[in-house]
């Protein structure tokens, strides 16, 4: 991977709907694109795809704030255990950066988020 600059910032938006729908299609898509965590927190809320649609632009914004051309979707994970939602990265992202910073946020249409990498 190449270097990156340090206090790189991403931010992604998706419509819940698009999501859903593809989920909807191809039921196996949210196990290629969440971790079971993930997948976990979601099934407990009420719109599943609202908070599946805001850890999916999470993860986003998280590849462009790291400059990444190829990454997993199971290696960013959006962990949410009380306190606010954090990024633990995973395989070869695991120790790439100190931190990095994340906000989410959801209407009943859309879904975003934004990523801080702190050195």
């Amino acid at each position: 991977m190449p270097a990156r600059p340090p206090g790189g910032v991403g931010l992604d938006l998706l419509e819940i709907d698009r999501l859903e729908a593809a989920l909807a299609r191809r039921p196996a898509l949210a196990q290629r694109l969440f971790t079971d965590g993930e997948r976990a927190y979601a099934a407990g809320r009420s719109r599943p795809g609202q908070h599946l649609a805001a850890r999916f632009c999470a993860k986003e914004a998280v590849a462009k704030a790291l400059e990444l051309d190829a990454w997993s979707w199971q290696d960013i994970e959006v962990v949410s255990d009380g306190g606010p939602p954090r990024i633990v990265l995973h395989g070869p992202l695991a120790g790439l950066v100190g931190e990095v910073a994340v906000s989410l946020t959801h209407s009943r249409e859309t879904a975003g988020a934004v990523a801080m990498v702190r050195a």
